[in-house]
Order: C-alpha cells, then sequence, then structure tokens
C-alpha cells in the first residue's frame, strides 16, 4: 500500500474506519490497545522488507557502507521531531534497553538513591532495583496521586519528595499503568534544581505528544518509535546530554568501544536494524495525514470514549482531559474483581469472547481499563467495550 497523499494539519482526513486498510490489523477485533506495541502501517512494513531485502542481497556490502550512513538518516529525519540534536540520539530497539544502558553505566555509591514514582514502568523499576542492588544504593518510590485532574497536585507531591535529594530521578513522561501524562518539564527542572541526575522515559511520548527535548532539563531521555510513531517493531532512540555522552556506553561493548557515543550505539554486533532503517517511512506516513490531525484526533476520541465509559458504567476516569493524551484510564464497575488475577480473566474474557483486545489492571483494590485512540479508532468500539463490560457485570455472558 501506497504512503497517502500528504495533507496539511490543518486538512483534517478521514480517520476511523476509511484508514483500518493502511494497517495489517485483524478487521473483526476491537483494537484499542494501541499503547502496548502500536500497529505498523503496511507502507512502513514494505519499507521494512526493501531494508532487509537490500541486506540479504549483498551482505558485507551493507554492513560496512550502507548499514551506519541509514542509521544516521534515521537518527537525523528524527531529530527535528524531537527537539534534538542528531549527534545525542543513537537508535536503539526499545526504551527499556535504553534505561538500562543509561542505568547500567552509572557510578552510583553505596547508599544513595533513585527515585522513581509507584506508576513507574515495571521493567524499569526491576532495572532500578538491579543496580542499585549491584552498588548498594537504594530505590525509593514516590505515590503519586490517583485518580488525579490537575497537575499541580502531582508536581506538589513530586517536590516534597525531592528532600532529601537524590542522587538520579526516573519520570516516566506517561505513565504505564495509568496513562497520565505527567508535568515532566517543571518536575526535571526541580529535580535538576535539587542536584539529582534526570533520566525520562518517554516510551509514549513520541507522536503522542508535541515533543521538544530541548526544553526539558534532562540528561537522558529516551522514547519509542514503534508505539505512537507508526515504527516498525524495535525502534527506539536514546538522547544523551552532551556532558555525559563519553560515558554513556551500550549494554554491548563491540567495536565501537572509545570511538565515541554515536560510533559506539550504531555498532554493537550484527544484527537486523530494518526498523530503525524504516523509519523515514513512518514519518512519511504521518507526514501525510498531518501529524496535527493525528494528534488532535486522537486526543479527542480518548477523551470522549473515556467519558462515554464512565457514563456507562456510572464510574470515574483516572486523569483529567489537563493530564490525557491518547490513553485514558477507566475504572470498571464494582464486582468484577479486586486483583490481578481477576483483571487477566476479564481481559481474556473480553479477547476470547467479544474480540476486543484492552489493558485491564487491579489498582488499589479496583479494576482499570486503559484505553487507546489512534486513527484507525472510532467511538463505536468504545461503545462495543462499554456494552460488553455492562453484560458481563450483569451476569449476562
Amino acid at each position: 500500500m501506497q504512503v497517502p497523499t500528504s495533507r496539511g494539519n490543518n486538512d483534517i482526513p478521514a480517520f476511523g474506519a476509511p484508514v483500518r486498510a493502511a494497517f495489517a490489523l485483524e478487521r473483526d477485533y476491537a483494537h484499542l490497545n494501541h499503547g502496548s506495541y502500536g500497529a505498523t502501517p503496511v507502507c512502513v512494513l514494505a519499507s521494512q522488507r526493501v531494508w532487509q531485502d537490500h541486506l540479504e542481497r549483498e551482505p558485507s556490502r551493507f554492513m560496512d557502507r550502507e548499514f551506519r550512513p541509514g542509521l544516521r538518516a534515521a537518527a537525523a529525519a528524527l531529530a527535528p521531531r524531537i527537539g534534538a540534536d542528531a549527534d545525542g540520539i543513537a537508535m536503539v530497539e526499545n526504551a527499556t534497553g535504553a534505561v538500562n544502558a543509561v542505568l547500567r553505566g552509572l557510578d552510583l555509591a553505596a547508599g544513595a538513591e533513585i527515585l522513581v514514582t509507584d506508576q513507574t514502568y515495571p521493567a524499569v523499576r526491576n532495572t532500578a532495583d538491579y543496580v542499585a542492588s549491584r552498588c548498594g544504593a537504594k530505590v525509593r518510590a514516590l505515590s503519586l496521586p490517583f485518580p488525579v485532574s490537575d497537575p499541580d497536585e502531582i508536581l506538589t507531591r513530586f517536590k516534597a519528595a525531592l528532600v532529601p535529594a537524590p542522587a538520579l530521578v526516573i519520570l516516566d513522561h506517561v505513565t504505564s499503568p495509568t496513562a497520565l501524562v505527567l508535568p515532566v518539564a517543571e518536575m526535571a527542572k526541580a529535580a535538576r534544581d535539587a542536584g539529582a541526575l534526570v533520566l525520562i522515559d518517554g516510551a509514549h511520548a513520541p507522536g503522542m505528544l508535541a515533543l521538544d527535548i530541548s526544553t526539558l532539563d534532562c540528561d537522558w531521555y529516551t522514547g519509542n518509535c514503534h508505539k505512537w510513531m507508526f515504527a516498525a517493531k524495535g525502534c527506539a532512540f536514546l538522547w544523551t546530554a552532551p556532558e555525559h555522552r563519553a560515558s554513556t556506553h551500550p549494554l554491548v561493548i563491540s567495536h565501537g568501544y572509545s570511538d565515541g557515543y554515536i560510533d559506539e550505539f550504531d555498532w554493537v554486533g550484527t544484527r537486523d536494524a530494518s526498523a530503525q532503517l524504516s523509519l523515514p517511512s513512518a514519518l512519511a506516513f504521518m507526514d501525510a495525514y498531518g501529524i496535527g490531525n493525528i494528534r488532535r484526533h486522537n486526543t479527542e476520541l480518548a477523551n470522549e470514549a473515556a467519558d462515554l465509559l464512565t457514563s456507562a458504567w456510572n464510574t470515574e476516569r483516572g486523569a483529567g482531559k489537563a493530564l490525557t493524551g491518547s490513553l485514558a484510564t477507566i475504572r470498571l464497575p464494582d464486582g468484577l474483581g479486586d486483583n490481578q488475577q481477576d483483571a487477566n480473566a476479564l481481559r481474556a474474557h473480553l479477547v476470547d469472547h467479544d474480540r476486543i483486545q484492552v489493558p485491564i489492571r487491579a489498582v488499589a483494590g479496583r479494576l482499570w481499563c486503559r484505553i487507546s485512540a489512534q486513527i484507525y479508532n472510532d467511538v463505536t468500539e468504545y461503545e462495543k467495550l462499554a456494552q460488553a463490560i455492562k453484560r458481563k457485570s450483569e451476569g449476562k455472558t
């Protein structure tokens, strides 16, 4: 499938069912979980395959002469989209790997503190715990308010947690379990003012939010491109501030060691980096529809769907509109369970019986669902979810 004709940000296209064919998704599912793994357009998958075929036709020439220039071209195309310099962008497979590279390269003193939140992505929390256990550091978790509508409520609680000052603060730009768009600019500044290093895990932010890393007072920023930027799976980046580039290394030390930040990350051995090399095609797909159109549609649909579900179930949203991007959390009706085992069983029922894909999590003894809104979604899919949950809560399925 060809990339659609380019549109301006004020030329609003018809999203929803009309663009579903641009993706390889099964047609009979309500796919309300774009946030977990993304969904790659067919035209981007075709571009990825071209790179794979190019590699296999002449592997030596490709790896010797074309592989790293291709990565640098991808980084250069990405740089203005995220407000970062290309020399600071290392192309990696996913944000979790980037966080591991940063944390496992830090020289933390025994007793030093790493500050996270109770909404930190579990894989990142595991990494922080592992690194701390190796050097005698400590991990402290701040409890974020939830549900929450006011960003200032989050910021006030966060600033209080900076006393005593931690050595490192890890911030989620968008929390994975609860879909809160955190006020990371203010939080990062407060942390740096307190003397802490700042690592922002922006796994969900690129493509979902208007991102300008140059305005964020952080030391490292990582984000996935395969979630909200339409890239193929295994495309992410790690931006590192200039003062840390000499000391930030990939998890795999290879031939580029001591040759500089970019050379080290670009060459960690033979690998299939076609997801990263085809990133410019994903960016072209976004441009064709207009990034402003995409963000506006997704944010408006996420808010509309969240309000629809809270009304249908007589419950509440996890976040107000000021803290909502293309994801939203909604509390399910009582009586469907109170732990993660119950949540998993309900999710499986929705997949197998109703053909609805949506994450469900237990938070403080209640079940919440996290919906995603992407250009192939429309409001009828959330209405389907609303009715499926109502039937289940009434014991009709």
